[in-house]
C-alpha cells in the first residue's frame, strides 16, 4: 500500500480511499488545460507599479514615505491596521526600486469592490534591493518567533478575503489545533494558480507548510488536493517521499470541494455552523500560496512582494500563471499574454463562479488577486432573462451547504428576515452552485447577497441606535446628578481662633456706633430746619 493509501485508512478507515463524500456539488468544464501549457513565469519589470495598502473605511493607514523619495525593493512603505488586536496590522513593500510618484486612491483587483488608497511606484529599473535576513534553521526558532517574522513579512491569506496570517496563527495559540489543512484544492473553473505553484515548486511549499505547521503547534499537518491535479500530485508525492511528515490526501474533484468549510467536512467530518470558526474545532486552514509565501519570508528571508496570478480566457493568445509584482495592472499583465482587443469583451476577477467583473483594466493586483479572465465575444456570453422557478428542486440538489435555495429565495423576495434565518440564510457559502443549475437563469446568489447585507445593515443600525440611545441615557443622567450635587452643597464656615472672633465683633459694635451718632445729628439738623422753615412762612 502508498504512503497516501497508508495515510487515508488511518484517518478514514480501510474501506475509504481518499476522503469522505461531501454533499452537493457541481462538475463544471474546467477550462484549465490553457494556462497550464506553460511554467510559471516571471514578469519583466513594469514601468510603473501601484501598490495597494488599504481603505480608510475598514482600517487606518500610516505612511512610511512620501512623493519623490527613492526606496529600494524589500523597503517597508506603510502600515495598514484593522484591528489593534495582536498583528491585526499589515506591513506593505516595495516589490521593486524605484521613485514614489504619488499617494492617492485607485482601483484594486479584489473582491471588495472598493478603491483603496495606493503609493505610486515608477520603477528604475535598477532592483536594488535592501538586505535581507534568511533564517538558516526554522526548526530552531520558537512558534511566537516564527509569528513574528511572518507578521513582519506583510503575508496574507492568499485564497481568501486577505485576513492577516499571522494574527490567524496568533489567535490559536490559545488553541489545541489537531489538524493544520494546506488547502490546495483549486476547484472553481479557469484558476490554475496553486496548482502551477506545486507542480513546480512542491518542495518549497511543503516546507512553508512545516513552518506554518510548528508557528500554529498543530499536531498534523494535510495538504489536501483535488485528484484531477496529476502533476500536482506526483510532485506532491516525490517531495513527500524525502519528508514525510506531512500527510497528503486527495479529494474528489468537485465544485466546491476547495470552500474552507465544505474542505473540512470532506477532511474531518466535522459540520461547521455560521457562527463557528475552524480553529473552535482544532482545525487551521491555510492556502498553499500562503504556504509559499511563509516558506520565501522564513527561509530566503523575503516579505511579500509577490504573488502566482493566472492569466487566461479566450482573448488572450496565450494564457499562463504569472509570478506577478503587486500592484501590477491588470491592462500590462493582459499584453504580456497578447490581448485581442478587438475580440475583448470583459475582464474577471477570480473564477467564472464566484468572480467579479472588473470596471477598468487598470485595475491593480493584489495579494489575494490569483486569476485575471480577459473573454472574448462567444465566451461567457450574458446569460438569457430570468424565468419563473418550476421548482426543479436541481439547486437543492448541488447545495453542498445542505439548504434549500428555493426557499430561501422565496423569503428574500418577500424581505422575512425571520425565515431567512431559520432557513440557514447565513449557512451560504455562496458557491455559486445553484445558479449553475438553474434552468430559469434565477441569479439565486445575487437574491441571497442582497439579503445578508439587508439584514447586516439593519442590525448595525440597530446596534448605532442602541448606543447613542445609551449615551442619551448617560447624559441626562448626568445632569440631573449634577443639579442636585449644586443644590444640596453648602457653603462651609471657615473655623476662627475665639480672641479673633471677639476683636471682629467689638469693631462691629464700634462701627455700629459711629453710625448711629452720625444719624443722629443729621436728624436734629433736619428738624430744625423744616421749624425754621414754618416759621418764616408765618411771619409773611
Amino acid at each position: 500500500m502508498s504512503i497516501t493509501k497508508q495515510i487515508a485508512a488511518k484517518l478514514f478507515g480501510a474501506d475509504r480511499l481518499f476522503a469522505r463524500r461531501t454533499y452537493g456539488g457541481i462538475q463544471p468544464q474546467s477550462y484549465k488545460e490553457h494556462s497550464m501549457r506553460s511554467r510559471i513565469m516571471t514578469t519583466p519589470i513594469p514601468p510603473l507599479l501601484t501598490i495597494p495598502v488599504g481603505t480608510e473605511t475598514t482600517g487606518a493607514v500610516t505612511l512610511l514615505v512620501s512623493p519623490g523619495e527613492h526606496v529600494h525593493k524589500f523597503q517597508k512603505l506603510a502600515i495598514f491596521t484593522t484591528s489593534k488586536e495582536a498583528y491585526g496590522s499589515i506591513p506593505v513593500h516595495a516589490p521593486i526600486s524605484g521613485t514614489v510618484t504619488a499617494i492617492e486612491n485607485a482601483v484594486v483587483a479584489d473582491h471588495t469592490e472598493q478603491e483603496q488608497l495606493c503609493i505610486a511606484l515608477s520603477t528604475d529599473g535598477k532592483d536594488e534591493a535592501q538586505q535581507v535576513n534568511p533564517s538558516d534553521n526554522y526548526a530552531k526558532l520558537s512558534s511566537p518567533e516564527l509569528i513574528a517574522l511572518i507578521h513582519a513579512a506583510g503575508i496574507t491569506g492568499m485564497g481568501g478575503t486577505g485576513v492577516p496570517t499571522a494574527k490567524k496563527l496568533s489567535d490559536c495559540q490559545g488553541s489545541a489545533i489537531e489538524f493544520l489543512i494546506i488547502n490546495a484544492a483549486e476547484c472553481e473553473p479557469y484558476i490554475t494558480a496553486d496548482e502551477a505553484l506545486i507542480r513546480e515548486r512542491a518542495k518549497e511549499v511543503i516546507i512553508g507548510a512545516k513552518i506554518l505547521q510548528q508557528a500554529s503547534q498543530a499536531r498534523r499537518c494535510i495538504i489536501a488536493i483535488e485528484n484531477t491535479k496529476l502533476e500536482a500530485i506526483e510532485a506532491l508525492k516525490q517531495a513527500l517521499t524525502a519528508d514525510g511528515n506531512c500527510e497528503l490526501i486527495i479529494i474528489p474533484g468537485k465544485y466546491p470541494s476547495g470552500s474552507e468549510r465544505q474542505l473540512i467536512q470532506c477532511l474531518t467530518g466535522i459540520n461547521l455552523a455560521a457562527n463557528q470558526q475552524p480553529t473552535d474545532h482544532g482545525v487551521l486552514v491555510q492556502n498553499a500560496g500562503t504556504a509559499y509565501a511563509s516558506y520565501k519570508a522564513i527561509i530566503e528571508g523575503e516579505p511579500c512582494i509577490s504573488r502566482i496570478t493566472t492569466l487566461c480566457g479566450q482573448a488572450l493568445k496565450t494564457p499562463k500563471n504569472f509570478e506577478a509584482l503587486i500592484g501590477s495592472s491588470a491592462d500590462f499583465l493582459f499584453t504580456l499574454c497578447g490581448i485581442d482587443t478587438g475580440n475583448k469583451q470583459r475582464s474577471i476577477l477570480g473564477g467564472t463562479l464566484t468572480g467579479k467583473e472588473l470596471s477598468s483594466d487598470e485595475a491593480v493586483t493584489c495579494k489575494t488577486t490569483n486569476c485575471l479572465i480577459a473573454t472574448n465575444k462567444e465566451e461567457l456570453q450574458s446569460p438569457i432573462a430570468e424565468q419563473p422557478c418550476i421548482r426543479c428542486g436541481f439547486c437543492a440538489d448541488v447545495c453542498p451547504a445542505k439548504l434549500l435555495p428555493q426557499q430561501l429565495l422565496m423569503f428574500s423576495k418577500a424581505t422575512d428576515t425571520t425565515q431567512l434565518l431559520e432557513h440557514g440564510l447565513f449557512d451560504c457559502i455562496e458557491c455559486g452552485a445553484c445558479d449553475y443549475v438553474c434552468p430559469s437563469q434565477i441569479p439565486l446568489v445575487s437574491f441571497y447577497q442582497e439579503s445578508k447585507k439587508s439584514i447586516q445593515d439593519r442590525a448595525a443600525s440597530l446596534e448605532r441606535s442602541e448606543y447613542w440611545q445609551q449615551r442619551f441615557q448617560f447624559r441626562q443622567y448626568r445632569i440631573k446628578k449634577n443639579k442636585e450635587q449644586s443644590l444640596n452643597k453648602k457653603p462651609i464656615a471657615s473655623v476662627k481662633p475665639s480672641s479673633e472672633v471677639a476683636q471682629e465683633t467689638k469693631k462691629q459694635n464700634d462701627e455700629q456706633k459711629v453710625i448711629s451718632k452720625e444719624q443722629a445729628s443729621r436728624d436734629i439738623a433736619a428738624a430744625v430746619a423744616r421749624v425754621k422753615a414754618r416759621r418764616s412762612e408765618k411771619k409773611e
